[in-house]
């Protein structure tokens, strides 16, 4: 037998037709149908037209939303001497050299949204493959998570750098921002990724690039975007 949906949840699915939206009207469409008491957040979910079983075609890199995430995000640095005083003072929340790199090794402690790591400190950060890899952690250049400039790295991420790459389905999740924001910021926000996600298309990549885009609020419906 199947769940009765609660009329909250059934009112906001009867407001969103099965059709592809402009962006803007996708936006002011999933902010009219929300219904939590929290302030949701908006997730962007897009398919794309990659294989990936080729390593030529995997899609990953970073962004820095303009209007940020609505949070701050925790950030973490491993690294030595002066950088050290660089992280404290960019705002890190944690820092420190190999005694973070066991803390996290022996306690399995993740409790930060990104890990930087300076270049002479990677042999270390190496062990820590099993309990950052999981997770998305791992720090990496391509990232800009390992990086000589601490103080620059940690002030992107605390201000909504987001890091995303697509999964073994070729679908690209990633966090654009809260139910609450002002629609133009969260549009910006949005279109930002679109736009750094549609500069990475690999060029062995045939056919239709984005193959379905998805907007949803963390109780709403999934809408679906036109951005083509």
């Amino acid at each position: 037998m199947a769940k009765k949906l609660s009329k909250n949840v059934a009112k906001a699915r009867a407001a969103v037709e099965p059709r592809p939206y402009t962006l803007a009207d996708a936006v002011s469409l999933l902010q009219k149908v929300k219904f939590a008491k929290f302030d949701e957040t908006v997730d962007l979910t897009m398919r794309l037209g990659v294989d990936t079983r080729h390593a030529d075609q995997m899609v990953r890199s970073t962004v820095v939303l303009p209007h940020g995430l609505g949070k701050t995000k925790r950030v973490a640095v491993i690294t030595t001497g002066d950088r050290l005083r660089d992280a404290e003072q960019a705002g890190a929340d944690f820092f420190g050299g190999e005694e973070l790199v066991e803390k996290i090794q022996k306690e399995n402690w993740t409790d930060f949204d990104a890990l930087i790591a300076t270049p002479d400190m990677m042999k270390s950060v190496g062990r820590l493959g099993k309990v950052l890899g999981p997770k998305g952690l791992m720090p990496s250049p391509k990232a800009g998570t390992v990086t000589a400039d601490v103080e620059k790295a940690v002030k992107e991420y605390a201000a909504g750098k987001v890091e995303f790459r697509n999964d073994t389905g070729g679908n690209v999740h990633c966090v654009v921002g809260k139910v609450s924001f002002e629609k133009a910021k969260l549009v910006d926000n949005i279109q930002a990724m679109i736009t750094t996600v549609r500069k990475l298309k690999p060029q062995t990549s045939k056919g239709a690039y984005f193959k379905k885009v998805v907007l949803k609020g963390t109780m709403t419906p999934a809408v679906f975007v036109n951005v083509q």
